[in-house]
């Protein structure tokens, strides 16, 4: 499962991590994962109005399908962290550890092996007692059936044993702690033994708002196509949330959930909001608030499966083309800055930075002359049409881009008039979420069907996580399909040593190479979408107390918040 926006463990997701995820603007797996913007306000949001109910919009996918499967890349929001757990939850905002289904954990022999301490008070909610075989099990699944396992595990684990009820013993064929915390305890939901066994591949189980059995706060309680809410799990190892109901109403794009969301009809959001402080804040002064700190880079990403974007002279003259003070300021109204050639988000990851990165490396510079003399270089020259050609095949691509995410829909028009000034042809493609996240990331051993495609990226602790699921041969957010065993050796580098010395030095080198070879093409810093109302309920994470990340498309993180938030008095 990819994550979302976010620590795909952040996903989604993700999907995870996760996470999955996933906003546009504004995640899976997660992925996985998160989302952005919404424009068409269902009746849910005010039907299901009280000091009882609270209504989320974590995301914009205009209508929902019943698909409450954790292993899906198209599950319903709440999937992931409201019924389904993982093991732990990493936090990318806070450094912290959260302690969910596992309450502890070491690793031993070189860090190749991994001991898990399971919770012995989880109950799924049929009522049937979680223990390490439940645990197992799921891992095992997804080695049985490899379309399922999206984060790559098993290209990692060598097996997965339990040890009494409450103990679970997980084997590395090498040492790879990152990678172990992030997807193994932290980005792998964890299903029932009971219900899942007769079912088969869990990417293609059917399950749905009637038989979801999860152990998480929240139990999905009714579906339609245009809203679906969840009730407190009264078995919950936490007790019964104190929030008793969450409601999900369906948005196809900003206008209408921005009313919904000003009006107070929406408490708990993730959406890009222009001018935020009149139409939300000013609405409520005392009760709206808004939090959208940068977290994660927005990426073009180019199919290098593609003959023409394969070539680096086409990847370096869109680059320089693309104006990307425009996109921050046009396309996301000045909440978003543009991104570095490294792909880190600064200031958070400065740390991370190569003290000895050339300028060139350090900030992007549009420049149509130079793309066009690159291009011209590589032997590319203007047809009858006016675009650049090779061997008769033309520098006209379509650019993927998700229906009702507003900014990202005027950055990919924005990015059609600028590379129209340097022969580039691009026709900008609008679809729906489902049919946008089928083309980027159709599943494992499938070739993505896109040109160029706008998109996120996972985040974590560390940029650890943003390269490796990016540019690892096996990472699960490799969109763009880039090969490299120099690189792939370098993960391995990082991910066997705990010496942050020997770390820094590897994402030095990796920094390097993002900047010069392009393998995707860095847009924006993108923010991170939070927006609340505390009229009747407190506890949310704020400017001041940011306990966790406080996105609703990071969907574990979402389910922590949510489960820890009391009515107000």
């Amino acid at each position: 499962m990819k994550r979302s926006k976010g620590y795909r463990g952040w996903a989604a997701a993700a999907v995870g991590l996760a996470v999955v995820g996933v906003a546009g603007c504004g995640t899976p797996n997660s992925a996985a994962n998160g989302s952005r913007h919404a424009s068409s306000a269902s009746a849910g949001a005010a039907s299901a109005s009280g000091s009882s109910v609270l209504t989320v919009a974590p995301n914009v996918t205009g209508t929902f399908s019943d698909n409450f499967n954790p292993f899906s890349t198209n599950s319903m929001p709440g999937t992931l962290g409201n019924i389904y757990e993982t093991l732990f939850y990493f936090d990318n905002t806070t450094g912290k550890q959260f302690n969910l289904l596992g309450t502890s954990f070491h690793f031993s022999n070189g860090g190749k092996t991994l001991t898990v301490s399971l919770r012995k008070n989880a109950v799924w909610t049929d009522g049937t007692p979680f223990t390490a075989q439940d645990v197992v099990f799921t891992f095992e699944d997804l080695k049985r059936y490899p379309d399922a396992d999206t984060n790559g595990v098993w290209q990692q684990l060598k097996s997965v044993q339990a040890d009494g009820k409450y103990t679970v013993v997980f084997q590395f064929a090498q040492p790879n702690i990152p990678f172990a915390e992030q997807y193994v305890l932290g980005g792998t939901y964890i299903v029932p033994a009971h219900q899942w066994k007769s079912l088969g591949d869990p990417a293609k189980a059917k399950i749905t708002h009637l038989n979801a059995i999860g152990t998480g706060p929240f139990k999905v309680s009714s579906f339609t196509t245009q809203d679906y809410q969840f009730t407190a799990n009264p078995r919950y190892y936490g007790g019964a949330p104190e929030v008793k109901t969450l409601n999900y109403p369906a948005f196809a794009s900003n206008s209408s959930a921005d009313l919904a969301l000003a009006s107070g009809q929406i408490q708990y959001a993730g959406i890009n909001i222009p001018n935020v402080e009149k139409t939300f804040v000013a609405a409520d002064p005392a009760h709206n608030h808004y939090l959208f700190p940068p977290n994660e880079p927005v990426e073009l990403y180019p199919n290098l499966h593609n003959s023409l974007l394969a070539m680096l002279p086409v990847r370096e003259a869109i680059s320089l083309a693309i104006d990307r003070d425009a996109l921050s300021k046009i396309g996301e109204t000045g909440y978003e800055k543009p991104a570095v050639p490294t792909s880190l988000v600064l200031p958070p990851q400065s740390s991370w930075l190569d003290p000895n990165l050339p300028a060139s490396d350090r900030a992007f510079a549009v420049n149509d002359a130079k793309a066009i003399q690159i291009l011209q270089q590589a032997g590319f020259r203007k047809d009858r049409n006016g675009i650049f050609a090779l061997h008769g095949k033309e520098l006209s691509f379509n650019l993927l881009t998700v229906s009702g995410w507003s900014d990202w829909d005027e950055d990919a028009l924005l990015i059609k008039q600028q590379l129209a000034k340097v022969g580039i042809a691009v026709n900008v493609q609008e679809e729906q979420f489902s049919a946008y996240y089928s083309a980027i990331d159709p599943g494992p051993g499938q070739t993505p069907h896109y040109d160029l495609a706008i998109s996120w990226t996972n985040v974590g602790p560390t940029p650890y996580t943003t390269y490796y699921d990016m540019l690892d041969s096996h990472g699960s957010f490799n969109l763009e399909g880039y090969r490299n065993a120099q690189v792939d050796q370098w993960f391995n580098e990082f991910s066997s040593t705990t010496d942050t010395q020997v770390q820094h030095q590897v994402m030095y080198r990796i920094e390097r190479l993002v900047a010069s070879q392009l393998p995707v093409i860095p847009l924006l810093d993108g923010a991170l979408w939070y927006e609340y109302n505390d009229s009747h309920f407190t506890g949310f994470p704020t400017a001041n107390h940011l306990w966790i990340n406080p996105a609703p498309y990071t969907y574990q993180a979402a389910a922590i918040i949510m489960d820890h938030l009391k009515p107000v008095k």
